[in-house]
């Protein structure tokens, strides 16, 4: 997969505009202006300033309209019900209107080439695990501008465990730097299994794994796994299947006895969703901000199973049914009310089974399947289905670091397989 030379000579203003677009996805929800009356990320100043080019060249985008159509609707009707409230909702509805269709006038302005657009990404994201390596050493040698980014606007500045550091590069945080970088290691574990060179010398597959590892992200030893049990299945070896699970089990083992934040994050969410125990030492983690917005979740969905209360909804079904109204004399743990701190959460509790049913459509519909033949897609496919994942599982942000982007890149990669798929077959005279 090597970048066509055609995309080398492209004019100036070009570059710049592809370099803007991916600042936007790898920086641009990391550096905060203001949090006042809505947080103002280095994003919003390069949607702005290039979607008035995009719409001159590609028109209004009616698709995002389209696509939002019916929860603005709910979300309307929500707020008259009592259930959510207008800024939350116009806040919320108006990101996503503009998230969207900014990324998909970028899928456009890469005119659908879901492998150029990938090859870049995975690009950054060496660049984002090197710096991660760099914060990784300063701190190790207590040099503070190397591995605390605060000066740059970082509202995520730098992160310290029992262990010492927990780098999140120039992301907000480690379990985003274990997200963003899955698609990488995907692509590194396929290159290390396989023997191959696929963007990545030898090795730079391993400074992608190794700033995971440093990331002491539970998220991003979770990404970890997905990508190898992927792997095996996909390549349909059994054996590779019995051998990741053994070597998971001593993997996970061997992470829980060496490092501190995996092993809390193991004990307090045992306690907390087999014991059902609100000890202070398991409430006070983000084990308990998952456990609780799980449970917000599932009983706001139970009273609004079709289309949930609204975007945005989320904070107010959070003061009706979170376990911290209950729990006395505990302060500082409200963490996650706006995001679930999951997307899958988070849809359940604002869309009901429209949204939840939404995104699982485009996870299924979406998904090219290892062949034997066509590796190129299937392997944008893998990588993009390890992040969206993660994403739902973790990460309840709607348009933080660019995840429309991801989603359309994962929605486009299919439909490119399709078309090859049918101009082969016209090519040889067979129906598609």
């Amino acid at each position: 997969m090597e970048v066509q030379e055609s995309e080398l000579e492209k004019p100036v203003y070009e570059k710049r505009i592809t370099f803007a677009i991916y600042l936007s996805i790898f920086l641009g929800s990391s550096i905060l202006f203001f949090t006042e009356p809505f947080e103002g990320y280095f994003h919003y100043l390069i949607y702005l300033m290039l979607l008035p080019f995009f719409v001159g060249r590609f028109g209004m985008p009616q698709i995002s309209f389209k696509l939002l159509l019916i929860p603005i609707f709910v979300g309307i009707f929500q707020i008259m019900l009592g259930n959510n409230e207008a800024f939350l909702f116009i806040k919320i509805t108006g990101g996503m209107l503009l998230s969207v269709s900014f990324y998909y006038y970028v899928v456009m302005y890469f005119d659908l080439n879901t492998k150029l657009m990938f090859e870049i990404f995975l690009k950054w994201s060496y660049w984002t695990a090197i710096v991660a390596l760099i914060q990784f050493v300063s701190y190790k040698i207590n040099f503070k501008l190397g591995y605390d980014y605060g000066w740059l606007l970082n509202k995520g500045g730098h992160n310290i465990g029992d262990g010492g550091i927990r780098v999140n590069s120039f992301l907000l945080e480690p379990s985003q730097l274990g997200i963003f970088l899955a698609p990488a290691a995907f692509i590194s574990l396929i290159n290390i299994f396989q023997r191959k060179k696929i963007i990545y010398k030898s090795y730079q597959n391993y400074v992608i794994l190794a700033a995971i590892y440093v990331s002491r992200s539970s998220t991003g030893y979770l990404g970890i796994f997905l990508c190898v049990l992927l792997l095996a299945i996909n390549y349909g070896y059994f054996a590779y299947f019995v051998f990741i699970t053994i070597g998971g089990y001593f993997l996970g083992l061997g992470l829980y006895n060496s490092v501190d934040e995996f092993k809390l994050r193991v004990d307090t969410s045992l306690s907390l969703w087999v014991d059902q125990d609100f000890s202070y030492k398991n409430i006070n983690t983000s084990s308990f901000v998952l456990y609780n917005n799980a449970h917000i979740a599932w009983e706001n969905f139970k009273e609004h199973p079709l289309f949930g209360t609204g975007l945005g909804s989320h904070p107010v079904a959070y003061e009706q049914y979170s376990f911290t109204k209950s729990i006395v004399n505990v302060k500082g743990i409200e963490f996650n009310k706006k995001d679930a701190n999951s997307m899958f959460l988070r849809l359940m509790s604002e869309t009901g089974l429209l949204g939840v049913g939404f995104i699982l459509f485009i996870i299924f519909s979406g998904y090219v399947g290892f062949d034997g033949s066509d590796r190129q897609h299937w392997t944008i496919s893998g990588a993009m289905l390890v992040v969206i994942l993660l994403y739902l599982l973790r990460q309840g942000n709607y348009f933080l670091n660019g995840f429309p982007f991801l989603v359309w890149l994962y929605y486009y990669n299919k439909i490119s397989y399709l078309e090859e798929i049918n101009a082969e077959n016209s090519k040889h005279g067979r129906k598609s």
